[in-house]
Order: structure tokens, then C-alpha cells, then sequence
């Protein structure tokens, strides 16, 4: 792909992140999850003897879903896609090539290797060995950006501050390699001081955004906030390209009516989306399924 026509396709992705009506879509489970994504897809872990095996598997589900009729740039902006999907085809097709080409719809990358233990309430990322090797890897294979997840237990000042440091320090590097990084620094839905951990999350995310240069722009995922449009004003700020929520381990519909309340916030859900999709469903079946949770989806994520 020439210089030109990268850049124009880099253009083109930006603007549907940054104004297209539609949610972004995660199916990016890896190693430690993909057991449970599996399970409530209907396959239990007797099907697999590997983890060739079990990968296998999950890159048909999440063929399945990618190449339905409902899973369209109507109502999906974007999909976040696990480094082995990224490695992988659908239809003939590398996968992000497929997204875009056949879609329209962006692609990500997750690049992080899961979390450290607790430390100041909060799980920073453990490190991510070859990031460099990866980006590039990402940019070759036509990816448009990135993920990375830590996770915030408690409201404490020092453990906010670290998730932000660590989030911004690798975005910035993810930047460099001329990639677009989703900041994902989830708060715990079920953290007791969940409102004082968004009010220093704010704070310490809105003094990072301020420091980045024009044309250095992110997407933040958060989890949905406890005050009714509390990230309203980071959606403004010049340097975010969207704002989305992660669903956090609500329900699709209890996630939807929270989503919903919140101006201008879209989903980015995985685990939410997927309900109620089953291995054993006929095509016409699951198609009609996944047509039913996207729509859902999209209603919260437009209101």
C-alpha cells in the first residue's frame, strides 16, 4: 500500500471514529478469557484438547459474527480484534483488510498482555514484551489503532495516577508507530467508592489530554460513569476522537440503560454484545440474534 493511499484510508477511518453514528465492537478476548467467551457461546472446554484448538474455535465464533449480514458500518463503527485475529483471515481475506474492504468498518488492536496484581487499588498492565515489533506488525497488516486495558479497584490518588501514567506513556509510543490507542483505564462496577474513582480519573486523564500535541489524538473507554454525563466534557477536549464505554459486567440490557442516560457516549461491549449467541443456533437463528443485540446497542449508543 503507497504513502498516499495509506494516508487517505488513515483519513477516511478518523473521521468515521471521530463522527460516524455506531458503536465499536469488541471481539477481543484473549488467552485468559477465551474459555468463558467459549462457554457462553455453548462450547465447553472438553471441545478443545489445545490451545491451538480452543483458538481455533474462537476464530470461527468470531468469523461467525464478522461476516453475518447484520454486522455492518450501519450501526458499527469500529472492531477491536485479538493480535491471533489480527494474524488470521476471514473470507479469504487478512482480517483487517476484511473489516475495512468488505465492512467498512475500522480496526484495532488489543496489545496488552493482562495486569499486574493490586497494588494503590488499582491493576496497572503488566509489561508488553515487542511492543515495537507489534505495532508495526499492526500497521502491515492495515490495523488503525490500538487497545490496552488496566483495571482501578479504589479511589486512591496514587493508584489513578499510575493506570493514567502507564496508559499515556504507552499511548504516546503507539502514537509514534503513526497508530490511533484506545485508553482503557476500566473502574471496577462494583468498586464502593466507584464516584470518587471517576473524580480523580477525570482529573488525571484531562491533565494527560492537555499535554498531547495537535494531531496526536485518542480514544478513551471508560466504564460507564455513576453521574449521568460525567465525560460530556472529555468528548470536547481536541485531542479525544471519541468516547466510548465498556459494558464492565452489566447485562446487554442493564449496559444499554446506563449507556443510554449518558449524551454522546457509545458502546464499545464485548461480552454484552455477544449475548445470547449460541454455537448450536442455526445461521438464520444467530444472524437474527446478533441483529437483535446490535440493534440494542446502537439505540443506546444514538440516543
Amino acid at each position: 500500500m503507497s504513502t498516499q493511499t495509506r494516508t487517505q484510508r488513515r483519513n477516511q477511518q478518523m473521521e468515521r471514529i471521530r463522527h460516524g453514528s455506531g458503536f465499536i465492537a469488541a471481539l477481543d478476548q484473549s488467552g485468559g478469557s477465551t474459555p468463558r467467551a467459549l462457554k457462553a457461546y455453548g462450547i465447553e472446554p472438553d471441545a478443545w484438547s489445545s490451545e491451538e484448538e480452543m483458538f481455533d474455535l474462537v476464530h470461527a465464533m468470531r468469523t461467525r459474527v464478522m461476516t453475518s449480514p447484520a454486522f455492518t458500518s450501519a450501526r458499527i463503527l469500529a472492531t477491536i480484534l485479538f493480535e491471533r485475529t489480527l494474524d488470521s483471515e476471514v473470507d479469504g481475506r487478512p482480517t483487517a483488510d476484511y473489516l475495512w474492504d468488505v465492512k467498512g468498518i475500522v480496526p484495532f488492536l488489543k496489545v496488552d498482555k493482562g495486569l499486574e496484581p493490586e497494588s494503590h487499588g488499582a491493576r496497572l498492565m503488566k509489561p508488553i514484551p515487542r511492543l515495537d515489533e507489534t505495532l508495526t506488525k499492526a500497521v502491515d497488516a492495515h490495523a488503525f489503532g490500538t487497545k490496552m486495558r488496566s483495571v482501578i479497584l479504589h479511589a486512591d490518588t496514587q493508584g489513578v495516577a499510575a493506570v493514567v501514567d502507564q496508559q499515556f506513556e504507552i499511548a504516546n509510543q503507539i502514537l509514534d508507530a503513526g497508530l490511533t490507542p484506545i485508553i482503557e483505564p476500566e473502574v471496577d462496577i462494583h468498586a464502593p467508592d466507584k464516584t470518587g474513582i471517576e473524580l480523580l480519573l477525570l482529573s488525571s486523564l484531562s491533565a494527560h489530554l492537555d499535554d498531547l500535541r495537535e494531531g496526536r489524538d485518542v480514544v478513551l473507554k471508560l466504564t460507564i460513569p455513576s453521574v449521568t454525563d460525567f465525560y460530556y466534557g472529555l468528548m470536547r477536549h481536541p485531542r479525544v476522537a471519541r468516547v466510548a464505554a465498556l459494558s464492565g459486567g452489566y447485562t446487554r440490557a442493564e449496559a444499554n440503560r446506563r449507556l443510554a442516560r449518558n449524551r454522546g457516549l457509545i458502546a464499545s461491549f464485548s461480552r454484552a454484545l455477544l449475548e445470547g449467541l449460541d454455537v448450536s443456533q442455526t445461521q438464520e437463528e444467530f444472524d437474527a440474534a446478533l441483529e437483535s443485540s446490535i440493534a440494542e446497542v446502537y439505540r443506546a449508543s444514538t440516543t
